[in-house]
């Protein structure tokens, strides 16, 4: 295969076909799907470490939204004092709006040769085997649309959008469920400080609101929260809208990847309510069987 990415695509179709090879012995007709899944795992393993940061930024997102909803609301009438406030602040925090999109346009690259792979009838001048390889008798270079009406062709595809829309589904669920979690202990640490949370500049702006009369616009927040959720719930589904569109092969590879995300995601979770110090697992501050803080050792009768 020739242009930009003939030379990725090659690489990919030995990789998989050795693998197909590899795992024959074992997984007999379905060794050419987990070919693809070891395949989507390894890209998942490869940029982990930008997936990890998108998450920790979309969770400094959810922190600071009070910072931007007072500052919205301070600058109103100021556009520009607003965005220079607000790049301040991102800088500050190393979040932005755009850091949970990384893990996304890594993956973009990854997609697009699978799905060159499997449409290609030749790869480096021979003729691509993998055609050959299918999934419960559907060839993995097959689309949805290509098939018969209620054939096995068309439940296998509706099975896996079946399965890709739940894991969609649950993918969003834990992304909204990772707000309040991660913004939680944030919150608790700002209010135990003496004075609370009124010392930061969040504080201090949102006490000076209150005393002006100028808080956030009730109208305007609940429009904003209103755009925000159809987004948060409409963009996990449009995997399933690509998936309906492409090879089997990147059906499976959306699949795998979704579900990996799913699983990192659950991880970067349990770090961030495990017990760091601070928590309730026999750490500083954490009450013993008998309610004193710390474990610290109760006084002695006089």
């Amino acid at each position: 295969m020739s242009g930009f990415l003939g030379v990725p695509v090659d690489a990919a179709y030995h990789l998989v076909f050795a693998l197909t090879h590899l795992l024959t012995p074992v997984a007999g007709g379905l060794a050419a799907a987990a070919a693809i899944i070891l395949f989507t795992a390894a890209v998942r393993l490869l940029i982990s470490p930008l997936s990890l940061r998108a998450l920790r930024g979309q969770a400094a997102m959810a922190r600071i939204a009070p910072q931007v909803q007072a500052l919205r609301t301070r600058y109103r009438r100021q556009p520009e004092r607003f965005q220079r406030e607000l790049t301040a602040l991102y800088q500050r925090e190393r979040t932005g709006p755009l850091s949970g999109l990384w893990p996304l346009l890594a993956q973009w690259p990854f997609l697009s040769v699978m799905y060159l792979l499997f449409r290609s009838a030749t790869v480096h001048g021979a003729q691509n085997q993998l055609l050959s390889d299918g999934l419960f008798g559907v060839p993995l270079g097959a689309h949805w649309l290509s098939g018969g009406l209620l054939s096995v062709h068309d439940v296998l595809f509706l099975g896996v959008f079946a399965v890709l829309a739940a894991l969609c589904w649950l993918s969003a669920r834990l992304a909204k469920r990772a707000v309040p979690a991660v913004a939680a202990p944030a919150a608790g640490a700002r209010a135990a400080r003496p004075g609370g949370a009124g010392r930061g500049a969040a504080g201090k702006q949102a006490s000076r609101a209150r005393a002006t009369g100028t808080g956030p616009d009730p109208a305007e927040a609940l429009a904003n929260s209103k755009a925000a959720g159809v987004v948060t719930r409409v963009l996990p589904y449009v995997t399933v809208v690509i998936a309906a569109f492409a090879p089997l092969a990147a059906a499976i590879y959306l699949l795998t990847t979704v579900a990996w995300g799913i699983a990192e995601r659950r991880f970067f979770l349990r770090r961030a309510l495990a017990p760091n110090g601070t928590g309730p697992a026999g750490g500083k501050g954490s009450p013993d069987s008998t309610g004193r803080a710390g474990g610290a050792p109760a006084p002695q009768a006089r």
